[in-house]
This record gives structure tokens, C-alpha cells and sequence, in this order.
């Protein structure tokens, strides 16, 4: 008697900054796993997660935004990128009404020279006026070989599921790559560091939040209770001191706002400390971004 039919595969979504790929792969996958933010640069790495069904498992990957790199942090984060169109199975590619290809055609070079089915998604089309969904179609479909073109709204959900059934028939006939309990690759460290990242990108301006990084120096977990220990990285002393606010009382708002959504995240009661150091220019050496896991390769 022959075993049922089992699908598995790796899905890749890339495109440009702020095009809503995190959003759509949080609602892909039915959990928060990536950060949102309405700044672009938010996704810093290359996050995996998991759908499992009884005939097949997805393993998305919400990569980071295709720019042209101007530091090493950012020639790290394009080496996600890349990667992730080594072992696709399938690629998503979402641009939104608004984007262009400027500053990544030499992706999409690539993308064409892969072979791999491309699935074209366009986001934002609840914001679309009258002929502009069908201008923005050809504009990517002249640049991009597609397979499929899916308009979709993803702050609204709408048209998402069919994604869902894009994929499926294109996913090849594999065991699991991983166990079907697991929803990602990612330690909890990750997600507890990535969470506070977000909530600096919500309450600062400027560079401040793009020159954090965020080191889970403990990680302690309880019956009823996660007692974590962070420390916030910035590269000059005066960020330090925005970051730090008046008396503390900005940490102090980034403090709880993050608290508030790892408790949320974990299903947890948190206890969380958070600590500001200067790490100079830490996004240009190699060392440096190294240490905070910045090593595609």
C-alpha cells in the first residue's frame, strides 16, 4: 500500500523595501514572525517560517528589502537575498503600485536567469486608481518571467489565500525538511531581539533606529515567568543619549511597548531589562556584524 503524496518545498518572498513582505508572510504563515514597520530596512535577516499541513509543508523566507548597499550590514543583507535564490523552490515576488525596478535590475537579471517559477504579486491594490493595476502589471511582466500574477491587499487580507494555492501546485514531492511541530528555524533569543528592534523603528526618527542592533545577553525561562536581559547597540554617543531620552524616559516607553508584545509573543509574563552601549560604526566591520549574526555565507 503506497504512502499519500506529500509536498514540500521552499518558498522564497523578496522584493523591495516596504513592499509588505513581512506583513505577508505573517498572515501566510497565521503568526507574527516578522517585524513591521512603515520605515524601509526593517527585515535585517532571513527569517523561516513554517506551514504544516498533513499532505505538505511550506517553508517560507521573509528575506530582507533588495536596495543597493551601502554599507557592509547592507552587502550582508543582500547576501540573504542571494542565498534565498539558491534553494527556492518557488519565489514570490511582491512589488507594490508604486515601486520601481530602479537599483535592483541586476536581481532581476538573476531571477530570470534561475528558472524557478515566479509568482508576481502586487500589493496595495486598495490603493489603486482607476488603470493603474493594469499599468503596473505590465510594467513588472515586461521586466519579470512570471508564471502568475496575484493582486492582493495584505493589510486588508485580501486575495492572500490564493497564494496559498499558487504554491501548492507548483511545490515538488519531498519529505519534510523539518519536524512538523517546529514553526520556525529561529531560537526565541531572535524573536525577543527582533521584537524590541521593531519598537525602536516605531519610536524614533531618523537614523537612530537604523543604527541599533539589538544582543539578547540572557535569556532565562521560567515556569510562569521569561526574565530577559538586552542590550541595545548604537554607534555614536549622541544616539545614545536620543535613544536614552530625558531621564530615561524614552527607554523607558521602548521598554514597556516591548515588554507588552513579548508577553503576547510568548504567552508568557515577561520580565525585561534593557541596557544602551556604543559599538563605533559596527554596520561597516565585518567583525563587528559578524558577532551580531550577520554572516549569510
Amino acid at each position: 500500500m503506497s504512502s499519500a503524496k506529500h509536498q514540500a518545498g521552499f518558498v522564497n518572498i523578496i522584493g523591495k523595501p516596504n513592499v509588505g513582505k513581512s506583513t505577508l508572510m505573517n498572515i501566510l504563515v497565521g503568526e507574527r514572525l516578522s517585524i513591521i514597520s512603515p520605515k524601509a530596512q526593517t527585515t535585517r535577516h532571513r527569517i523561516l517560517g513554517l506551514i504544516n499541513e498533513e499532505n505538505y509543508q511550506i517553508v517560507f523566507s521573509d528575506t530582507p528589502g533588495m536596495l543597493k548597499p551601502q554599507y557592509e550590514l547592507h552587502k550582508n543583507m543582500m547576501g540573504f537575498v542571494n542565498i534565498s535564490l539558491e534553494d527556492a523552490d518557488v519565489v514570490v515576488f511582491v512589488t507594490d503600485l508604486f515601486e520601481t525596478a530602479e537599483e535592483i535590475e541586476d536581481i532581476l537579471e538573476k531571477i530570470n536567469r534561475s528558472g524557478l517559477p515566479v509568482l508576481l504579486v502586487i500589493n496595495k491594490i486598495d490603493l489603486a486608481k482607476e488603470g493603474q493595476l493594469d499599468q503596473v502589471t505590465k510594467y513588472w511582466t515586461d521586466l519579470l518571467k512570471v508564471e502568475t500574477v496575484i493582486p492582493i491587499s495584505a493589510t486588508e487580507n485580501f486575495n492572500t489565500e490564493r497564494i496559498l494555492q499558487e504554491i501548492l501546485d507548483r511545490l515538488p514531492e519531498h519529505p519534510p525538511f523539518y519536524d512538523k511541530g517546529e514553526l520556525t528555524d529561529r531560537p526565541e533569543r531572535f524573536f525577543a531581539s527582533e521584537i524590541i528592534r521593531e519598537k525602536i523603528f516605531k519610536n524614533y526618527k531618523k537614523e537612530v533606529p537604523y543604527s541599533c542592533e539589538v544582543s539578547i545577553e540572557d535569556f532565562h525561562e521560567e515556569k510562569k515567568l521569561i526574565r530577559i536581559r538586552a542590550t541595545i547597540y548604537v554607534e555614536r554617543t549622541s544616539q545614545k543619549g536620543i535613544l536614552i531620552g530625558q531621564k530615561g524616559a524614552a527607554l523607558k516607553k521602548v521598554g514597556i511597548e516591548a515588554r507588552e508584545e513579548l508577553e503576547r509573543f510568548f504567552r508568557k509574563q515577561v520580565f525585561l531589562e534593557t541596557f544602551v552601549k556604543v559599538e563605533p560604526d559596527w554596520r561597516k566591520n565585518k567583525s563587528k556584524l559578524k558577532k551580531f549574526g550577520y554572516d549569510p555565507t
